[in-house]
Parts: C-alpha cells; sequence; structure tokens
C-alpha cells in the first residue's frame, strides 16, 4: 500500500549567501517559511522541485520538506525544518540577529 503525500515545500539554500530559502508560487526566492508555496498535489511536488533544481545559479540542494497549512502561510512539520526558518544557529547573525534587534532596550 503507497503512502499518501503529505503537503510540502520546496526548500533550498541560496547560492551567494548560504540563506535558507523557499520556492514560492510566483518563482520567487523568499526567506520567509510562509511565503512558501504550499503543495498538496504529489506530481505537482515534484514538477516544482525539478523547476527549483535547474536553478544552480541561484540555489544548493533544493528538496521537498514537509509542510502543513497555518493562518498566515505554509508551517514546518519537523524539528528541523522549524529550525531552519530561524536562520543560521550562530547568533547574533542573520534572522536570528533581527529578533535580537526588537528584544534589546
Amino acid at each position: 500500500m503507497s503512502r499518501q503525500f503529505t503537503p510540502k515545500v520546496v526548500t533550498a539554500n541560496a547560492l551567494l549567501e548560504g540563506d535558507v530559502v523557499y520556492l514560492t508560487a510566483d518563482d520567487r526566492w523568499s526567506r520567509h517559511h510562509h511565503e512558501a508555496e504550499l503543495l498538496e498535489d504529489e506530481a505537482h511536488a515534484e514538477i516544482r522541485l525539478l523547476h527549483a533544481q535547474g536553478q544552480p545559479d541561484r540555489v544548493v540542494g533544493a528538496y521537498l520538506a514537509e509542510a502543513r497549512a497555518g493562518a498566515a502561510g505554509p508551517e514546518p512539520v519537523h524539528f528541523r525544518e522549524a529550525f531552519r526558518t530561524r536562520g543560521p544557529s550562530n547568533y547574533p547573525h542573520g534572522k536570528q540577529e533581527e529578533g535580537a534587534a526588537s528584544r534589546r532596550p
């Protein structure tokens, strides 16, 4: 028996900066998970992944990551993907630095 397809997003790393990026429905690469295109059809997901993998001048390591619909857009399902949405773990750089700026006195 085959497994039921679960919704996914296409994610990769930006070639020049190394940032985690997500493919949007309008073919942009966004650094925000909630802007990603939520793919609910397996065949369409495979086509979108092939599209992403065909951009080696822009991204590396493209793959499909499980996601679910959320109030503001797709949300990560697994810890690894939730961790990747926060940016580099070498605080205070990248996305984590932006959050630190809002917590400063």
